[in-house]
């Protein structure tokens, strides 16, 4: 897929969150990245990049603190190939993408890994 419409699809998904979720996004860059760095793949503590479809990287809201200020934004990367290699068909593409999105946003706003992943097994269960 092209980048450009990969991208479109990124924004799509922000688009689709409820406004008061959006509106805490003000200080949260979210970029569009081929490939997970091997620096990156360390901080998720996975081996292969193809496992690694999506990043947070910063100090989620329930852990800043009042001295909390003048950082630079969190940054979220949305990794285009490993989402694309795990996905059969062109319209799984843009599912996997909501699905990552709001996977690094949950992040921003605190909710660890086990969490997240108990939260997404009772979705997948629900279905």
């Amino acid at each position: 897929m092209q980048r450009e419409k990969f991208e479109a699809l990124v924004v799509r998904a922000i688009d689709s969150l409820p406004p008061e979720f959006q509106r805490k996004l003000e200080n949260v860059d979210i970029v569009v990245e081929d490939w997970p760095t091997p620096g990156q793949l360390r901080q998720a503590k996975l081996n292969h990049s193809n496992q690694l479809l999506g990043l947070y990287q910063g100090v989620p809201q329930t852990r800043r603190g009042r001295g909390y200020g003048l950082v630079l934004p969190d940054k979220i990367s949305i990794f285009q190939k490993p989402i694309e290699a795990q996905c059969r068909f062109g319209n799984e593409i843009e599912s996997k993408i909501e699905e990552v999105v709001r996977h690094e946003i949950a992040h921003h706003f605190g909710l660890d890994e086990k969490t997240l992943r108990k939260i997404e097994g009772e979705k997948h269960n629900k279905k």
